[in-house]
């Protein structure tokens, strides 16, 4: 029996309908199965050379990942990291920095007006002194951000009398940023602390500070801007620590270096970035730190990126 062309016109579209379903659950079939407890370890890192020039032509062949001594595949690899960027700036409002202030002030509104993309990234302000206060909470606002920096400043006379003299709460500041902010966020997290390294008073303790950061994946990026003779050898190595622990970086404001110079090697150094991540070989059953050693497999050159992670069900993002 002859079938009359209107009834094929019907037929074929029908077909076309089921073959393109059959088609659909069988590349469903076999395409894998994502988990939610698969747990991607991202490692921001810059690298440079031995004239501390930064070396941005790598690829993911050139690295080498180990985790708890164990080498690793890294499966995803950028070198132009557009991920949103957060950054907290933390500003030490102690006395010791009162003749500092002004510099301080101008110079992050001026790095925040070079690094900030309003439409992706965001930016918050907090200040420390015998209190912790957030002048500005997260937002991508250049005007907003300016009106909070110009209100970070010193405790007043009465509020010193009331605190017996004061404080810096240094750990407290650190460990309330990266618990209350930056573990929410995804993408790329900094905190810049400008400060002399003094530390007095806080709950926290340096150690405290420092998993926090790792906890929530945040780099530290520390400046010490002091007024001459309040700086310390202790507070060097506490701003030391603090960055080189989490993978930031550390500065000196001095004569030789501005503190807007400082804040132009940190711009450059968050678009010289490498985005590396990876799984884990070891699912992780328990929550701990685990030992990541990232190196090149070129002669002569530097990574700085983090030295461990936290790892388990309770992890925040990384």
């Amino acid at each position: 029996m002859r079938i009359p062309a209107s009834v094929f016109a019907l037929i074929l579209p029908v077909a076309a309908v089921l073959s393109v379903g059959v088609q659909s659950r069988a590349q469903e079939a076999d395409a894998p199965a994502f988990s939610s407890d698969v747990q991607v370890v991202n490692v921001l890192a810059t690298v440079r050379d031995k004239k501390a020039q930064f070396i941005r032509d790598l690829s993911k062949d050139d690295f080498s990942l180990l985790e708890d001594g164990r080498p690793q595949t890294i499966k995803y690899f950028s070198t132009e990291s557009n991920l949103p960027l957060t950054i907290g700036l933390m500003v030490d409002t102690s006395m010791s920095q009162v003749h500092v202030l002004d510099a301080e002030r101008g110079a992050s509104f001026r790095f925040i007006d070079q690094v900030l993309r309003e439409n992706k990234d965001k930016v918050f302000v907090m200040q420390f002194d015998m209190n912790v206060k957030t002048m500005q909470a997260l937002t991508g606002s250049r005007a907003d951000l300016q009106e909070s920096l110009k209100m970070v400043n010193t405790p007043t006379k009465n509020e010193l009398r009331s605190q017996y003299g004061g404080g810096t709460l240094l750990y407290d500041a650190l460990s309330d940023a990266s618990k209350e902010v930056m573990k929410n966020q995804q993408g790329r997290k900094a905190l810049i602390v400008l400060s002399d390294g003094g530390e007095n008073g806080s709950n926290a303790s340096l150690a405290d500070a420092v998993q926090e950061a790792q906890r929530t994946n945040t780099l530290i990026y520390t400046i010490l801007f002091t007024d001459g003779g309040f700086g310390s050898d202790f507070g060097k190595r506490v701003m030391e620590r603090l960055a080189k622990e989490t993978g930031g970086s550390y500065f000196e404001v001095s004569k030789k270096l501005t503190i807007d110079q400082v804040f132009a090697q940190i711009e450059e150094d968050l678009r010289s970035q490498y985005s590396i991540g990876y799984v884990s070989d070891r699912p992780a059953a328990i929550s701990e730190f685990r030992r990541i050693q990232l190196t090149t497999k070129r002669p002569g050159l530097t990574v700085n990126a983090r030295d461990r992670y936290w790892a388990g069900p309770d992890a925040a993002s990384r």
